[in-house]
């Protein structure tokens, strides 16, 4: 985690505006690992010096449905936040590139993130984060598995260090 904190700081370094979304179901076990680290940021209460301002997006199964509030908000920058399967570890945390990890596949929402994240640059042209977290089981109605809980805590404070600062 030690690199995605040095790279997560570099890449907001500059942001004025940070909008964070957390993307993924309740329902389906590690699938919720988006929705619960935008939880824990949100009840941090990020602190909102000069330079930046945060709002978090709980976007759930339905991450679409907030690209207006979204682009409203005009941020410089947006960090999305999602299970995702790249094949690693159980709890591995990856910054994702849609370009080229991201094809047309499985997705537990309605509208892929990659189409969510473009249509979203494309309209505010801000710079966009995607973190995958590796999920273990997308079973439904199971709690997170115990190295995903691991990493939505790990990745909560690396997250909140990140927002914080200047």
């Amino acid at each position: 985690m030690q690199r995605l904190k040095i790279i997560l700081r570099n890449r907001l370094k500059s942001a004025q505006r940070v909008a964070v979304l957390g993307i993924g179901s309740e329902l389906r076990g590690d699938d919720a690992v988006g929705t619960m680290i935008a939880k824990e940021l949100k009840a941090a209460h990020i602190k909102k010096k000069k330079t930046k301002s945060v709002k978090v997006f709980l976007g759930q199964t339905a991450p679409e449905n907030l690209t207006g509030e979204i682009k409203k908000f005009k941020p410089t920058h947006l960090v999305i936040i999602d299970a995702v399967d790249f094949e690693g570890q159980a709890g591995a945390v990856k910054i994702i590139d849609t370009d080229k990890e991201m094809g047309p596949s499985f997705s537990t929402h309605k509208m892929p993130v990659h189409i969510i994240k473009d249509y979203l640059c494309n309209s505010i042209g801000c710079e966009t984060i995607i973190i995958g977290i590796q999920p273990q089981s997308y079973d439904f109605f199971c709690s997170l598995s115990d190295k995903i809980q691991q990493s939505v805590k790990k990745l909560s404070i690396e997250l909140k260090d990140a927002l914080n600062d200047d």
